[in-house]
């Protein structure tokens, strides 16, 4: 059926609806809009289910630039091929594909080396325009601009995207499940798996236990990690930690007249093996810093900051610790690679997913999504697009 469909839009527009925000922090507007086909590169796709990202939610806030509006949002989800644009092989339509905000090229210097998955081809970029043409692939029904997110957008019924941010996936897998790959649990799990590579039997403090937090703990458990501790301001946060493998708790609200980094240089005897940023504040990333073994400790930002955060380190403590301070993206993994191995993991029971989805809606319940992600009642909220 879905190839019947497909060869009778081939090739067209095709009018879908989508959620659009006009202004910055507005409820998003359900609207008609026009998909154009794919140009030579790219693939459109029908989204199946799509999931809600903090990120989406710091750019929906955002103001100044790179923030730009009417945009359409999202950028977790599954889909199918709907047709495909010239010179793409990789992919046919009626495929299951994840879409991801950064790019796997596959031919350039950066994705053919194992120590990096940021692609110099089509790099990541906050960019309203498809990567490869810098133009839109949407427009209302006046005819006005819609900008793209992220390379993604998935807050629509058809989204296009470059084949260079899409993977292939086992149509096996359930949608509601495979979304939380395109970036939240992909990130934080990659941050301990490929970014930090946690050892067998060490020390993990994570800072923020969100989505992403308890993914990197879901990681730094798989990897083995002996002491996983968890801060947040929430201390309900530590049982649901447990199921993802958190062995103990600080709350950053209640530490007397200590930071959270003298806490747990005490906990840990001078400093935890690995630590996780994971709420984006430049001043949590400081503290993760503190708390980082000297010598051989890595402290990994993982949260999005606001755009021109700065760190503010010492110089001499920066010689002298030994310490290292790293940037994940993605967390690390290659789209196309990683993923179908994070999936196959889920399949063998392995890695946890069904325990990050604690709601679903339907599409025109979008806004509904944000207001539990806002009030931080929900680790991930799934949109289905037409169950």
């Amino acid at each position: 059926m879905e190839e019947k469909s497909s060869s009778k839009t081939r090739g067209k527009a095709i009018q879908c609806k989508a959620a659009v925000c006009r202004k910055p922090g507005e409820r998003l507007v359900i609207e008609e809009i026009t998909v154009s086909p794919p140009m030579a590169g790219e693939v459109r796709i029908k989204i199946i289910c799509t999931s809600l990202c903090h990120s989406d939610i710091t750019f929906w806030k955002m103001k100044d630039p790179p923030a730009l509006f009417p945009r359409i949002f999202g950028h977790e989800a599954v889909g199918v091929v709907e047709s495909v644009g010239e010179g793409v092989d990789e992919v046919t339509e009626g495929d299951i594909v994840i879409p991801t905000l950064i790019s796997d090229c596959g031919e350039c210097a950066d994705c053919r080396s194992k120590k990096s998955n940021l692609c110099s081809k089509l790099p990541f970029n906050i960019s309203p325009w498809m990567p490869r043409y810098e133009s839109s692939r949407f427009t209302d029904l006046n005819g006005e601009v819609l900008y793209h997110f992220i390379s993604v957008s998935s807050f629509s019924e058809y989204t296009v995207v470059d084949i260079c941010n899409l993977t292939k996936i086992d149509p096996a897998i359930p949608p509601n499940r495979a979304c939380l790959l395109s970036c939240g649990v992909s990130t934080g799990f990659g941050a301990a798996w490929r970014t930090a590579e946690v050892e067998e039997g060490s020390t993990v403090a994570i800072i923020g236990l969100g989505s992403i937090g308890l993914a990197v703990a879901e990681g730094a458990r798989l990897c083995g990690a002996a002491r996983i501790i968890g801060v947040d301001t929430n201390p309900n946060k530590f049982e649901l930690g447990k199921k993802f493998g958190v062995t103990d708790f600080v709350n950053a609200g209640d530490c007397g007249n200590k930071s959270v980094s003298q806490v747990l240089n005490e906990m840990t005897g001078g400093g935890a093996d690995y630590c996780f940023e994971c709420v984006g504040s430049a001043s949590l990333v400081h503290e993760a810093y503190a708390c980082c073994r000297k010598g051989w400790g890595k402290t990994i930002v993982v949260g999005v900051d606001k755009p021109g955060s700065k760190l503010s380190l010492s110089s001499f403590e920066v010689l002298h610790s030994g310490k290292k301070l790293m940037g994940s993206l993605f967390g690390g993994l290659k789209p196309k690679t990683d993923i179908p191995i994070l999936l196959e993991r889920y399949k063998n029971k392995e890695l946890q997913l069904d325990e990050f989805v604690t709601h679903e809606v339907q599409f025109e319940d979008i806004n509904k999504a944000f207001d539990l992600l806002i009030e931080g009642e929900c680790l991930r909220c799934v949109i289905w697009m037409g169950k």
